[in-house]
This record gives structure tokens, sequence and C-alpha cells, in this order.
């Protein structure tokens, strides 16, 4: 359960990397003048582990507050956020797998974590790209940086 819970936890500091390597003013830049904006596609990653929050496990979410439509959003706004649902998920995480079971989801806990990790790393590229797209790309630095597990 342990390596699990761990590498919970490193997906979501490598969340934050990102985040880091971001200026505060590129939060706002989109994909071919459409859809979410960098800050939104964090925001919204935020808000599916709420939505699973609230389903599998609702004494989880006291600490932790939806990003409405509209919301300013901040480095500093967004991280605050990531730590509190990303410490919520990892207590689902290890109720979880001890109960073998979360509920809604099927098939199973790893299953789920597979799926979080799956569905926030598609984001993560589209950040990347939107920021690409806008002239406005990742260092080099952050972008190996996101593919070292070994060391976030």
């Amino acid at each position: 359960m342990d390596q699990l819970i761990e590498t919970w936890q490193i997906h979501n500091r490598i969340n934050t990397y990102l985040l880091e390597a971001i200026e505060d003013e590129h939060l706002t830049e989109v994909l071919n003048g459409k859809g979410r904006n960098v800050g939104e596609q964090f925001a919204h990653m935020h808000n599916v582990r709420l939505m699973w929050l609230k389903e599998a496990g609702p004494e989880l979410i006291a600490k932790v507050e939806k990003f409405e439509k509209g919301t300013t959003l901040s480095k500093e706004l967004l991280k605050n956020h990531f730590l509190h649902s990303s410490n919520s998920i990892a207590e689902l995480l290890k109720k979880g797998i001890q109960e073998n079971r979360i509920k809604g989801f099927r098939p199973h806990p790893v299953g789920f974590l597979g799926y979080l990790i799956s569905h926030e790393s598609h984001h993560r590229g589209q950040i990347v790209l939107t920021l690409k797209y806008n002239n406005h790309p990742i260092s080099k630095k952050a972008g190996f940086g996101l593919w070292q597990w070994g060391t976030r």
C-alpha cells in the first residue's frame, strides 16, 4: 500500500512542479482561442478529484474547496488547493485499498489510481501544448523534470 500512496504523491508533486514552471500571466492562455485555459486545466483536475471524493469519501472533503467557474486563478491558489485535494485522495486510496473498493469506481483501487494519473497526465500534456502553441513553452529542464519521478 505504501508504494501506491507514494506513487500518487509523486504524481501530485509532478503536477506542482509543472505549475511552478509556468509564469502566472500564462495561466490564461488557451489553445486555438477556445477551451479551458492553462489555469482552468489545473482547476479541472482539482475539481475532478473533488467529484470522486464527494462520491466515494465525502468525509474527506471538509478542507477542500471546489473552483467555481470564473474564479481568478493564481499559482499559489492552485498549489494550495492541489495540496489539500491530493492529501484527501491519498486518504481515499488508503481506505479503498484496505476495503478493496472505491465507491462508484470499477474495477478496483489500483485501477482508480491509474485512472486519476491518466486523467491528470492528459491535462498536463494539454497544458504543455497550450503553452508551446502560445510561444511560452516550458523550459527543457522543466520538460525533462516531468519525467524524473525518482527525484520528485
